[in-house]
């Protein structure tokens, strides 16, 4: 059984396929037995060879065709059928028994976060202990509605896999590193996001809803603090691992 096994969580675009191959090369190198599993079955093009892969399984195109179903269909109906396939993955990741497992989630979060199927299939996979990285897209949460948009995806994921969870500002190559800062600000110092929200018109119907579901996420009690990344670069892969091993070292069950 796998030691650690990692969950790549995040919306489209994010950056869970870079993240991971870039994180797989970086253990790799640091002499970590680690290994890349893909949890997406309709994806086309990876930045990284899978050790594990889903499509080995299950095909987008034969269910499509047997099934007559369009792309979409045949993805919600994929993401169901890998909980058919976890003895099968199971024994694939235990013949490399590795320190560490990283899952690439589907590009499209919902196949895997919001559908019955993703927490089953978290709960199954052989792993002695798991944890969540959500992926917050720096350029995107360079809005604070965008952020606060986020931190509301994050708190769902959460609840829906029970699993310890770190949060993680991808691409933070790409914004300025004052915006990178202010973002940072922004998860550790709620009072520093409601000055900003501050600044916009108090009428309008965004900045009402957006405070309010801010709040109520706030009450949750819930750590929503951000650690800086790049996947391009390694940017920050130091101390990304030290949060993932104090994170894993808290055991199941608890919050971020």
């Amino acid at each position: 059984m796998a030691n650690y096994g990692i969950f790549i969580v995040g919306t489209a675009g994010s950056g869970k396929s870079l993240l991971t191959a870039s994180l797989a090369e970086w253990l790799s190198k640091k002499g970590e037995n680690v290994i890349a599993l893909n949890l997406d079955p309709g994806v086309i093009h990876l930045p990284y060879n899978p050790d594990v892969d889903v499509r080995d399984y299950i095909s987008i195109d034969e269910l499509m065709e047997n099934y007559r179903l369009g792309p979409n269909g045949a993805l919600l109906l994929a993401s169901d059928l890998i909980v058919d396939r976890i003895t099968e993955l199971n024994r694939e990741i235990e013949e490399f028994n590795p320190t560490y497992v990283l899952v690439d989630t589907p590009g499209q979060m919902e196949l895997f976060a919001f559908r019955v199927s993703g927490p089953l299939i978290a709960k199954e996979l052989a792993i002695e202990q798991k944890m969540v990285l959500y992926l917050f897209d720096a350029p995107f949460c360079a809005n604070p509605f965008n952020y606060v948009s986020n931190i509301f995806l994050s708190a769902a994921v959460f609840l829906r896999f029970m699993l310890p969870q770190l949060n993680v500002l991808n691409k933070a190559d790409l914004v300025p590193e004052k915006t990178v800062k202010e973002i940072l600000e922004w998860s550790s110092t709620p009072n520093a996001l409601k000055s900003v929200f501050d600044r916009y018109p108090r009428g309008g119907d965004m900045y009402v809803l957006t405070r309010d579901l801010f709040n109520a996420l706030t009450r949750l009690r819930l750590d929503f603090s951000l650690i800086a990344c790049s996947a391009k670069n390694y940017g920050n892969f130091v101390n990304l691992h030290a949060s993932i091993l104090r994170v894993l070292s808290r055991g199941e069950g608890e919050t971020t």
